[in-house]
């Protein structure tokens, strides 16, 4: 998909930052050296205490482009709401203070962007004392379906929108409530507002966006981005999206994610038959519910299953057993 109605709109670029004096100058460059010169960059300042405000007045005094603001509130959300506050562009993007863009990445989401469509692009995480094998597989994993752009089609799993690596037009932007959410994470959620409004993606097919991971990383730090609250969104966001109270609903697992999700479930009084593999979990009642084994269940009904079994052998058995299903699978693990 080429998208010559726009070509040469602006795209603004919102970036939040606090006390990034490490990487920020980095970040920055990397925008200024984008081959796509049509672009603004509005920054704003969420209270650093660091050396890295001084930093980008520096570039804003030589670059009109960009555009430096405090922040109106405190924390990222409110940074960010800030920032589309003083946006000017047809076309929407953010970026974090630690990130780094490679030359073509502005210019390649803006050739496959398009009304009605969420142009995202592959990335991929660094580090310079060594990466995890676990970022470096979520990584592999989310390019893959960049690649054949089904990134919907595993939203319940994790965020399968790289933030900062997409890019949508400010209407389509603004249909999915933009940030005007106070959920966190505020990635995750602003995915699912993604999803929720109907926008389609359009993947591009090699890395355009450089990840930075290191120990003090705020979603390694921050209360806003522990695993419960992931969980909470991915539950919230069915129900509000995909929940269907005229199909019955199954919920496939014993262990700990899924007596969480049976939990949320229960607390809004939302029925659904309960199947396990454990031989030790039959029979037993929880939150109301009494756990049934699997394999008598037909998987040949046309009904709704979560599955919440978090182990990998656990869930390549349940992709085998379920390939030919009429069920439809939301896979929250």
């Amino acid at each position: 998909m080429v998208n010559l109605k726009g070509k040469h709109e602006v795209i603004s670029i919102l970036l939040p930052f606090k006390d990034e004096e490490a990487y920020i100058e980095a970040c920055i460059q990397s925008i200024i050296s984008q081959t796509d010169p049509h672009w603004e960059l509005v920054i704003v300042d969420d209270h650093s205490t660091d050396a890295s405000p001084q930093m980008v007045n520096r570039f804003a005094q030589k670059d009109a482009r960009i555009r430096y603001f405090k922040n109106e509130g405190s924390g990222v959300i409110n940074a960010l709401q800030t920032a589309f506050k003083h946006s000017t562009g047809s076309l929407i993007t953010r970026m974090d203070g630690d990130d780094i863009k490679t030359p073509d990445n502005l210019e390649e989401l803006r050739q496959i962007v398009a009304p009605g469509y969420l142009a995202v692009g592959k990335v991929e995480y660094f580090r310079e004392d060594g990466l995890g094998e676990g970022y470096a597989n979520y990584g592999r994993w989310l390019n893959a379906l960049t690649a054949a752009s089904i990134n919907f089609e595993w939203v319940y799993k994790e965020c399968v929108v790289p933030s900062p690596c997409w890019l949508a037009y400010r209407h389509d932007f603004m249909k999915a409530g933009a940030f005007d959410s106070d959920l966190y994470p505020e990635d995750y959620d602003l995915c699912f507002r993604f999803y929720q409004s109907g926008l389609r993606i359009v993947g591009n097919q090699h890395i355009i966006h450089l990840w930075r991971d290191y120990a003090t990383r705020t979603t390694r730090t921050s209360e806003h981005y522990l695993d419960n609250r992931f969980l909470h969104l991915k539950v919230h966001y069915f129900l509000e999206v995909d929940y269907n109270p005229e199909r019955k609903l199954v919920l496939w697992g014993a262990g700990k994610k899924a007596k969480n999700i049976a939990r949320k479930l229960a607390e809004r009084s939302i029925a659904f038959q309960w199947i396990t593999d454990n031989p030790k979990k039959i029979g037993h009642k929880i939150y109301g519910t009494v756990l049934e084994d699997s394999k008598a269940f037909d998987l040949n009904l046309n009904h709704d299953i979560i599955i919440g079994v978090s182990d990998p052998k656990g869930q390549e058995e349940i992709k085998r057993q379920t390939l030919n299903t009429n069920a439809n699978l939301y896979w929250f693990c």
